[in-house]
Order: structure tokens, then C-alpha cells, then sequence
């Protein structure tokens, strides 16, 4: 035994520094490199947000623009990653062929095994880049349809509604997208991008560390919980029976999906802002059902328990509400979290020392050892 504290889930546990994000706990706001989140989301699209994160500074309007041509110049996948996607299960779940697709893009960048700063950089444009045509691509496969190749007049959230549906999106849900885009973006030492700086720590490329982060985000405690709270919301079927649907709930030990957060004890500060365009969205199709259902889940939750919603509860109904297949919510995710995990696995590499912690051994000691033939 040792006599060293042990903080279960690493809570509490400080493993590193970062320039990126700080959470604000006295004043419940996220700083992104010294940018209030929410002044973000009511001011920039999402593209300025991930030249942010990757540069430390907001983009000028010509620096702007040349990072969208970077973007818009290299969306096109690879043919055999086409072929991948094309021939994979039709039943397979959208994060695993993100996934997929993400680990074989590594095959086709003479950049891969380069970890220097300005390659990562230029590696991350392209997963940027290249995730939304592949989750895209391998929906619409499933579907038994072709895909629709990018647009080059348009940004990263209209581009990828674009591309699911072969129609331009309207307005209002480009604003959404766009605003979910950016509260995904970055989080801190999450799950996901503490796998991602714990594989790049081991001086893994950038491809590979993606790969292990996607895997880490598809887990129902991270960013799956969109799906669940999706799928409980439609359980829970409308508002009269909302509050007796959590009351039962609770008392029968389940958990309620998206709701709690270890970093805010006063509420998730990017809920707002995501119930905001919630709002803009049922205004605009003319349904309030789902924000209205899940206000009243809401209250009984903080009055029950004293547990606020986190941004996939309300992220969850505003996809459902704009059509989009509940499958594909955790893939969107990771379409805008790439910049975020990226910006982690860079800092990572420039400043690096391996991720190796300890652990308490709670096994037998001092077993003596038994013949094969004496073992009963």
C-alpha cells in the first residue's frame, strides 16, 4: 500500500497546463484563450473560434479568409477512403466509421509522422476539413445514396448540412449548427482530449491521437450522452407527463441523460446560448414541444435534485428538431471538437513529457507459486 491520495476518475487531479480554456467557476463562464465563450457564439462563426485555438489570436479579416480557402481546397477525401466508407456495414454507427475514416487519412498525408508544430497544423486544416465529407459521405451511404461533394461557397456548418441533405440549409439553421460548433469546440482536460494528449505524450502522430480521442468521445458518459438524451427526451413523449416520467426515473435509480457535470456545480454556462437557438429553431418550424418538454424535465430535475443540464441536453433537441438523424449527433461532435483536441495534441508535442501516473496495486501479495500438475 502507499500512503499517496487517490482521487477516483483523476477528479480534483491537476495533469497539466494549457493555454487553451479555463472554466470560470465563480462566475460560471468558459474562457477559450481569454475570449468569453458566449461573446464567441454571439459575434463569430465557428471558423474564427477554431483559428483561435490553433493560432492564439482572432483572425484578421484576410487571415480569415485564407484559412477558409485552406479548408474549402482540401474537403475532398481520398478515392479509397470513399471505398472505405462506400463498403462498410450499412448498419455500422456513424462514430465508428468516423473513426475508421479519420485512422486511414493517415495513409494519404505525407505529413503523418511529421509532429512539428507547423505540420500539425497544417494536418489539422485537413481533418477540419476533411471529418464533416466523411460523416457525410458514410451516412448517406448507409442510405443507399451517393454523396453530395462539398460546396465551396459555403462554411464549415452550412457546408455539413449541405452535404447530409444535397439542399442548402436555410439561415437559421446554419446560426444553429454554427453555435453548437462552437460550444463543442474545446472543453479542457475532457475524456476525450486528455486520451488525445496521453497518446500524443507517448509521441504518437496527430492522426493517431485523433483516432484514440474519437474513440474516447463515442463512450454515453462523454459525448454519446447527446444521443441518450435524445432518445430519453422521445421516451419521455411530451410535457404533461415530463415530470411524473423523472419522478419515476429517480426513483428507480436511472439516470437522467444530460443532465450534471463534474467541472460546474452551478450549471453548465454553455447550456444559454444552446437553448437560445433551440428556441430560434422551434420559432422557426413552428414546434415548441421539445424545448417545452424539456424545460419541465429541467425543473424537476434542479427541483429534485438539485442537478442542472448540461449543453447536450439542449443540443440534442435542437438537432432532433432540425432533422437531423440522432446517429449523427456525436459524429458532429467530433466534427467540431477536431480543432479542439488538435490545438491539445499540439501542445502537447511542443512541450512534451510522457503521460506515465501510478496507480495503488489492490491485488494478493506473496503467492506461492503452484505446479500445473498440483493445481486440482
Amino acid at each position: 500500500m502507499t500512503d499517496q491520495a487517490y482521487s477516483p476518475g483523476l477528479e480534483g487531479v491537476i495533469a497539466g497546463e494549457s493555454a487553451l480554456s479555463r472554466i470560470d467557476v465563480e462566475i460560471n463562464r468558459l474562457i477559450l484563450r481569454g475570449y468569453d465563450l458566449v461573446e464567441l457564439t454571439e459575434n463569430a462563426c465557428y471558423e474564427e473560434v477554431a483559428y483561435l485555438l490553433l493560432y492564439g489570436a482572432l483572425p484578421t479579416a484576410a487571415e480569415l479568409a485564407a484559412f477558409n480557402r485552406e479548408l474549402r481546397t482540401e474537403r475532398a477525401l481520398p478515392g479509397p477512403v470513399v471505398d472505405l466508407l462506400r463498403t462498410a456495414p450499412v448498419d455500422a454507427h456513424p462514430m465508428d466509421l468516423v473513426r475508421t475514416a479519420v485512422s486511414a487519412l493517415a495513409f494519404f498525408d505525407v505529413e503523418t509522422r511529421d509532429n512539428s508544430h507547423e505540420a500539425n497544423v497544417r494536418k489539422t486544416v485537413r481533418l477540419m476539413a476533411k471529418i464533416p465529407t466523411a460523416i457525410a459521405t458514410g451516412y448517406r451511404f448507409a442510405q443507399g445514396l451517393e454523396p453530395v461533394s462539398p460546396d465551396a461557397e459555403l462554411g464549415q456548418a452550412a457546408n455539413l448540412l449541405y452535404m447530409l441533405r444535397g439542399e442548402r440549409p436555410p439561415a437559421y439553421e446554419v446560426e444553429a449548427m454554427n453555435v453548437s460548433l462552437i460550444l463543442y469546440a474545446e472543453h479542457g482536460y475532457n475524456a476525450s482530449a486528455f486520451t488525445g494528449r496521453v497518446v500524443a505524450s507517448t509521441l504518437a502522430d496527430l492522426y493517431a491521437a485523433v483516432t484514440a480521442a474519437i474513440g474516447a468521445l463515442g463512450g454515453p458518459l462523454h459525448g454519446g450522452a447527446n444521443e441518450a438524451a435524445m432518445e430519453m427526451l422521445l421516451e419521455v413523449g411530451d410535457r404533461e407527463t415530463a415530470e411524473q416520467w423523472v419522478l419515476d426515473a429517480l426513483r428507480e435509480k436511472k439516470k437522467i441523460m444530460g443532465f450534471g457535470h463534474r467541472e460546474y456545480k452551478n450549471g453548465d454556462s454553455r447550456v444559454p446560448s444552446m437553448k437560445k437557438v433551440g428556441r430560434q429553431i422551434a420559432e422557426a418550424v413552428g414546434e415548441a414541444k421539445w424545448p417545452d418538454l424539456a424545460d419541465v424535465v429541467e425543473e424537476t430535475m434542479l427541483r429534485e435534485k438539485g442537478i442542472f443540464p448540461n449543453v447536450d441536453f439542449p443540443c440534442a433537441y435542437t438537432y432532433y428538431m432540425m432533422g437531423i438523424p440522432i446517429p449523427l449527433y456525436t459524429p458532429i461532435f467530433v466534427a467540431s471538437r477536431v480543432v479542439g483536441w488538435a490545438a491539445h495534441i499540439i501542445e502537447q508535442h511542443d512541450g512534451n513529457r510522457l503521460i506515465r501516473p501510478n496507480h495503488i496495486y489492490v491485488g494478493q501479495e506473496h503467492r506461492p507459486f503452484v505446479m500445473l500438475a498440483d493445481r486440482g
